[in-house]
């Protein structure tokens, strides 16, 4: 019987043994090249444009002359001569008045502050672990007026104020910067999804009252969402503008963010009926550095709780 007897492998000259195995490698020696998205960087560039520029401007504006801020490169540095001439200029006007403002914006967000930590963390917690009649409308009620701007409520917290003989204290001012719905909101999301509940069972099982629990369990567990109200709180109630204009009439009352106004009214510039106490770009430039720095300072203390705070609630229990 005949059997098939395996066939002996052709021998093949060097040259044709190339050309077969050539196309077999090819793709191995030569990946495919992918093209760079240019959208990050185009991104990154507008960013750069639209908020680095500016800075770095403004914190070399505060180092030149007038003329110098006009003729010259925008970002060259001055002197350092000029920036102390500015200063000079800067903190002699209205007897040392950048310092009464930036003391006054320091007061109302601070009392501000604290009376919103007071109010929004404890109604941020009832909202969320207790049910009553009207909580929905609450809560929608509190949503909408977060969404709103600040300027359109200018006109009915004054006719409040006003109903209540307020104004031109200080308390016209510190009072609607307390009740702060977005912190209320905020605290309510994280009560709602990050706290765990059995932690807040266990504490009623082992004779805690309600205000024990929220005082012993939940409010420890929630100081990075508390930090991060507390800096959003800071920063809006420093940065207010419309209602302490509205609210306080006389310059001594002023935060720094309405003396910043009259700052800018000062400068001839920007107004030409401007008083005679003039005030040129470059000292106006360091007027807005120094209102920058207290947020700044803030912030650059409280970052890691900040983002911590900003983490809180990304997971449930």
């Amino acid at each position: 019987m005949q059997t098939d007897m395996a066939r002996p492998a052709a021998v093949l000259p060097s040259g044709s043994r190339s050309e077969i195995r050539g196309p077999a490698r090819r793709g191995s020696r030569h990946p495919a090249r992918y093209r760079a998205n240019p959208l990050p960087a185009l991104v990154l560039l507008l960013f750069v444009v639209f908020f680095v520029l500016p800075v770095l401007w403004l914190l070399l504006a505060a180092t030149k002359t007038d003329d110098q801020l006009v003729h010259n490169n925008p970002l060259s540095f001055g002197s350092f001569h000029a920036l102390r001439a500015n200063w000079n200029a800067l903190t002699a006007y209205q007897g040392d008045a950048i310092f009464l403002w930036l003391r006054n914006s320091a007061v109302y967000s601070s009392l501000a502050l604290v009376i919103t930590l007071c109010v929004a963390v404890p109604a941020g917690y009832a909202l969320a672990m207790t049910e009553f009649r009207g909580r929905r409308t609450l809560l929608v009620a509190t949503l909408v007026v977060m969404l709103m701007p600040n300027a359109t409520l200018v006109v009915p917290l004054f006719l409040e104020v006003n109903a209540v003989h307020l104004i031109g204290s200080m308390w016209s001012i510190i009072i609607p910067y307390a009740f702060y719905p977005f912190g209320v909101y905020l605290t309510y999301i994280y009560f709602s999804t990050a706290l765990p509940r059995e932690l807040l069972d266990a504490a009623r099982l082992d004779g805690c009252s309600e205000f024990g629990v929220f005082r012993r369990v939940a409010l420890p567990l929630a100081a990075p969402v508390v930090a991060l109200v507390g800096f959003f709180s800071f920063v809006a109630n420093w940065t207010n503008y419309y209602l302490p204009y509205v609210m306080l009439p006389q310059s001594d009352q002023f935060p720094i963010q309405v003396g910043l106004g009259t700052l800018l009214d000062s400068v001839p510039q920007f107004n030409p009926t401007a008083s005679t106490l003039q005030v040129e770009r470059p000292e106006l430039a360091l007027a807005t550095l120094l209102a920058i720095v207290p947020v700044l300072v803030v912030f650059l203390f409280s970052q890691r709780f900040l983002v911590a705070g900003m983490l809180a609630g990304a997971t449930k229990n």
